[in-house]
């Protein structure tokens, strides 16, 4: 039997009009008690998430800072690893990554990003797990799948602090046919389990 894990609660925002208020919703959220501040990942008002955790966690010091969830399709995978470590140094160790295949169809159509079915953003965004979890492992990954290709791109473990505990929270839900319904697949990733074989994933 698993050893149980301390229940955590976390608060959603996406983001504030002005550095003061968002400052002062970061500082409350601590002040709380919460442990997680968190902020989706979409094109419409809102701050744009890596900026807005870093400022929020340089204004606290013990609240943790997340994505629910950086859409897969904004990013290339190599450049949310570099993101994320630095996002990770930067916060002391307290980030939270979150990632998901994107669902939000209108704001793809007015960025010009192709919103392709959801089984196709799915695969994507596995591909796109491996790649992350491949460079925070050591040694240079090669990876060669349907969407993406890297080959011996440097990792980047060492950028991340000490007390890094990184997770990747992917949330995966399709349709597959009628007599399958709708699936949603929780997984979790930490560093401390990543492939250590040259960083081959």
């Amino acid at each position: 039997m698993s050893k149980p894990r301390p229940f955590r609660f976390g608060v959603s925002v996406h983001g504030s009009k002005s550095r003061a208020e968002w400052i002062g919703i970061a500082r409350q959220a601590e002040a709380l008690g919460y442990s997680t501040l968190l902020m989706p990942d979409h094109l419409g008002d809102q701050l744009s998430p890596v900026a807005a955790l870093v400022a929020a966690a340089d204004a606290t010091t013990t609240l943790r800072v997340g994505s629910l969830v950086f859409d897969n399709d904004f990013r290339h995978p190599v450049m949310l690893a570099k993101e994320a470590a630095t996002l990770d140094v930067l916060s002391g160790g307290r980030l939270e990554l979150g990632l998901g295949a994107g669902w939000m169809k209108p704001e793809y159509e007015r960025a010009g990003i192709p919103f392709e079915r959801a089984s196709v953003r799915i695969a994507r965004m596995e591909e796109a797990i491996r790649i992350v979890k491949g460079l925070f492992a050591d040694g240079p990954v090669d990876f060669t799948g349907q969407y993406y290709t890297v080959t011996g791109c440097e990792g980047f473990l060492s950028r991340c602090s000490a007390r890094t505990r990184l997770f990747i929270l992917a949330a995966e839900a399709s349709a597959c046919s009628q007599s399958q319904p709708e699936r949603l697949t929780l997984s979790g990733f930490s560093p401390e389990r990543a492939p250590t074989a040259g960083g081959r994933i």
